[in-house]
């Protein structure tokens, strides 16, 4: 069994990673070709993921259970 403070620090760096890799992403489609509002909708939808990925973040390894 993982330690809780081993699954807290591990969610948070994955969590930020992936925060980095889709928001890095949405800018570079944003910047390019697409323009900002080509590139609109992927903004949208990479924010709602985030928040989703933030949630499960918070639910697997802050939350008492």
């Amino acid at each position: 069994m993982i330690s809780r403070t081993t699954k807290m620090i591990s969610t948070f760096i994955a969590t930020i990673l992936v925060m980095t890799f889709v928001f890095g992403l949405a800018e570079s489609i944003s910047s390019g070709f697409a323009g900002f509002y080509g590139g609109l909708p992927f903004w949208i939808i990479a924010i709602v993921v985030m928040g989703m990925a933030f949630y499960d973040m918070y639910d697997e390894a802050f939350k008492k259970k």
